[in-house]
């Protein structure tokens, strides 16, 4: 009897599947952090038409510099990616990893 409902279960799951099968998928989606207190700033956004994707996504990194990730899909070019980075580099002045004590 449990072979049977496992059966049926896993047919009624297949059917489903097919029937939301969406041959040209279609969406838009952005969002966005800025946090103050813990400097976490980034944002996205992608778009898909079928089966080209595009959009971007920008992040402020650890080390002040900002970064944006132009982004595509498609295919026949497939993924490509164009990364910019602006600003320069900076780390905080104090103790040196090297210096610190490691104990575990």
């Amino acid at each position: 009897m449990f072979k049977v409902i496992t059966l049926v279960a896993c047919l009624a799951v297949a059917i489903v599947a097919i029937e939301e099968y969406d041959s040209h998928p279609k969406y838009k989606f952005e969002y966005g952090v800025k946090d103050e207190h813990t400097h976490d700033h980034k944002t996205q956004w992608e778009h898909r038409d079928g089966d080209v994707v595009k959009g971007q996504y920008t992040l402020d990194e650890a080390d002040g510099t900002h970064r944006v990730v132009d982004y595509s899909s498609d295919h026949k070019i497939g993924f490509q990616a164009h990364v910019q980075r602006s600003g320069h580099a900076h780390h905080p002045h104090g103790e040196s990893y090297a210096n610190i004590d490691q104990h575990h």
